[in-house]
């Protein structure tokens, strides 16, 4: 098939009840477009029945294209493997969740035909989410934000458009540790945001509770920030500090010739040591377990099955 213009990547997981009405909305906002396209969904190892609905679609609209994991390899991960699967010349990244609203694309066209190769969706107002959740969002993004060398945008998700070079960088980027807001703020060009109220989700569950926000920001913090390894030595060079002032007590005491018994003191010290040591040691090991696994050289995800197009059949390894 000739490459169409743009292509939109959707990670999918146990989305079923989304899909009809997603599908729908975005083949009648990318034909008002205009120009030539394709969707790609990628299923993440749903057990719903979402990757028969998208199969569908794409045995009925050539236009349509669904990959199937193997097994579950995490959002990120379906979301590279959509960009890495796509064929147009602009790419589209969003979720299937319809919290991501379709017609926001053709304003967001409208910036790369103006000549920015990154447009983002930037959340004014986030509907459906409670106090803990929007607190903690806005604090995360602000950090981030702050610690880290690159200028990633507050407020924004994954909803995004690339241009055809911010594209082609994106793909060299092969980190397994993935966050992908950061890594296309990274890879620069001119970049700007389209500014949209998130509806709340009206269907299935969310796929990020409380134990896989706090693992993904600690992605994102990782990933673009050397600032907990700085901290680890802050921390140890502030200890030290306090430890020698508390030497030069006790050799004051032991020269007055104060006998102070000391044990609860004694305690107090080693535990307090010993917590900071192992904070310590697992900053590191945060650092080092993605090290390790970097240098493992495993591909990102694998392709069990691909419907519509010209796939590249069955157990397809992508690294």
């Amino acid at each position: 098939m000739n490459s169409p213009e743009i292509s939109v990547a959707l990670p999918v997981f146990n989305e079923a009840e989304n899909l009809d009405e997603l599908n729908e909305r975005l083949a009648h906002v990318l034909a008002s477009t205009g120009r030539t396209w394709e969707i790609v969904y990628v299923d993440d190892g749903s057990g719903d029945a979402s990757f028969e609905k998208m199969a569908a679609f794409a045995r009925k609209d050539p236009r349509v294209r669904a990959l199937r994991f193997s097994r579950n390899f995490g959002h990120q991960m379906a979301l590279t493997a959509g960009v890495d699967a796509a064929r147009g010349r602009i790419v589209a990244v969003m979720d299937a969740d319809l919290q991501d609203p379709p017609e926001l694309l053709g304003e967001m066209l409208k910036k790369v035909d103006a000549g920015y190769e990154v447009v983002y969706a930037q959340r004014t107002k986030r509907e459906g989410e409670g106090a803990f959740k929007l607190w903690t969002a806005h604090v995360f993004y602000r950090l981030l934000k702050r610690w880290t060398n690159v200028d990633i945008p507050v407020d924004v998700g994954d909803f995004r458009l690339m241009g055809p070079r911010a594209v082609a960088a994106f793909r060299r980027l092969r980190e397994r540790h993935r966050f992908i807001r950061g890594m296309t703020a990274w890879v620069g060009f001119r970049q700007v945001g389209v500014p949209y109220v998130r509806p709340a989700r009206t269907r299935g569950e969310t796929k990020f509770p409380l134990r896989k926000m706090l693992r993904f920001a600690l992605d994102g913090l990782t990933s673009f920030s050397h600032v907990p390894l700085q901290l680890a030595t802050w921390l140890g060079f502030a200890t030290s500090f306090f430890a020698f002032l508390y030497i030069l007590v006790v050799l004051a005491l032991w020269i007055l010739r104060i006998n102070v018994p000391g044990w609860t003191t004694l305690m107090v010290f080693v535990l307090l040591l010993g917590g900071m040591q192992l904070m310590v040691i697992g900053v590191l090991g945060e650092y080092l377990g993605r090290v390790y696994d970097e240098v493992k050289g495993r591909p990102l995800y694998v392709v069990a099955e691909e419907v519509g197009g010209e796939g590249p059949g069955e157990d397809t390894a992508k690294v």
